[in-house]
């Protein structure tokens, strides 16, 4: 005999009423109670920049800056982050189109490889910035030693770590050129 399951219906499940700021514009969405910040933003706000790899909160892929701090999108409740404010790595991106530093950075040293991971990395070395704009290789490892690359050795995100920081003090060590 085959037992019958009944499969939740998402559309009865009751919604909330999320006001958010996010990139400098605030937001209004309804979601489910279990909404995770990463789909919210996805597929509710349509910023796909924050990539979703292991959804348990190990590669970073999903790091967003929330009130000033790098945390796990897909560990996050949507719910949870009423009022407050998010930047993504599309809001890292200034009002004219220039990079953030990380961003440059990264292109400048050849940070990334396929790219899924980038935005991650992104957004927690902006953070990290923010505290530490001066770090030294160690710091540098250290910063990024929450997030995983299955493409590169990471001695270019390491180098770019440093470029960020360079550029963001004003660049004028070797500004434009890739640290070698």
């Amino acid at each position: 005999m085959t037992e019958q399951v009944n499969l939740v219906d998402e559309s009865a499940e009751e919604l909330h009423d999320v006001r958010v700021n996010v990139n400098g514009t605030w937001r209004e969405i309804r979601v489910p109670a279990r909404r995770l910040l990463s789909d919210a933003l996805r597929h509710d706000m349509r910023l796909t920049g924050t990539h979703v790899g292991c959804e348990h909160g190990v590669c970073g892929a999903c790091t967003v800056i929330l009130d000033g701090r790098p945390v796990r999108s897909c560990l996050t409740l949507a719910v949870s982050v009423h009022g407050h404010e998010i930047t993504t790595v599309e809001g890292l991106t200034g009002p004219n189109g220039e990079l953030h530093p990380a961003q440059q950075a990264f292109a400048d040293c050849h940070g990334l490889q396929c790219g899924f991971c980038t935005p991650g990395f992104v957004t927690t070395i902006a953070a990290y910035l923010e505290e530490n704009p001066d770090p030294s290789e160690e710091d540098a490892t250290e910063a990024i030693s929450g997030n995983l690359c299955r493409c590169t050795g990471y001695q270019n995100i390491k180098k770019a770590v440093l470029r960020a920081a360079e550029l963001k003090r004003g660049g004028a060590e070797g500004q434009g050129e890739a640290r070698q």
